[in-house]
């Protein structure tokens, strides 16, 4: 994704549209007074900071006569959660939660619009999708903030998707691996871009009887179950 001032396309499109959501206030002014409350560089995660009383009290933004409204919209695009974003950024749009206790959750790693193109340990966003046999939806975009100086970063991103139990990415090192296999979720390598949804429609089609084992255990299948499960997929296989 293209940077602007050190910026990352997101972020750059965040500080613009709070800025137009502020009468009276510019990009550039908006942009003087985070880095003089923040410091560079700017991150997701120091956007996501910010309070009103920052904006009026510490960044001295001229904001006494915009009603709350205002200041709320603002907030929420430089927080990253305003519905516009996602259409700005041409995101896929997000459906409700499939609320089927036998679905499995997918995350995708993204860089860019519902692409499977993100490494692990430096992609923008992942991608939710919870899986049936019958039926597949993205239920969630979670953007990756960065982790505390104090974290692990690759543990950081892993609890960041700690509910699914499955991860694509375009690529991922052994120690992180070994972390998000910790964590209970199984990587899975995939270095062709393609869209998202399209890696996780083959993984749809190998649910069920013909699952292999390690996918067969995450749906919850007995040790009998699994033994099936690649007795079956040997077949296919021959």
């Amino acid at each position: 994704m293209s940077k602007q001032n050190g910026l990352t396309e997101e972020l750059a499109v965040r500080i613009g549209l709070a800025a137009r959501a502020l009468p009276g206030n510019d990009v550039q002014q908006l942009m003087f007074a985070l880095v003089e409350l923040l410091d560079m560089p700017l991150t997701a995660a120091k956007l996501e900071s910010v309070s009103m009383d920052d904006l009026q009290e510490e960044a001295k933004i001229e904001l006494s006569a915009l009603d709350e409204d205002c200041l709320a919209e603002a907030l929420s695009y430089l927080h990253g959660k305003h519905p516009a974003l996602a259409a700005t950024l041409n995101l896929p749009e997000v459906q409700p939660s499939l609320k089927d206790a036998g679905a499995i959750k997918v995350a995708c790693a993204s860089n860019n619009a519902d692409l499977l193109d993100g490494h692990f340990g430096s992609c923008l966003r992942f991608l939710v999708y919870e899986v049936t046999a019958n039926e597949m939806r993205l239920v969630d975009i979670r953007a990756v903030t960065e982790a505390p100086e104090d974290a692990d970063k690759n543990t950081w991103r892993a609890n960041i998707i700690a509910d699914c139990q499955v991860l694509y990415v375009g690529s991922i090192g052994g120690p992180a691996a070994a972390k998000v296999v910790r964590a209970g979720i199984h990587p899975i390598k995939h270095p062709e871009v393609l869209p998202a949804a399209d890696a996780v429609l083959r993984l749809q089609g190998v649910i069920g009887d013909g699952a292999p084992p390690w996918l067969a255990k995450i749906m919850g299948a007995t040790p009998e179950e699994r033994i099936r499960c690649a007795d079956l997929a040997q077949v296919e296989q021959a």
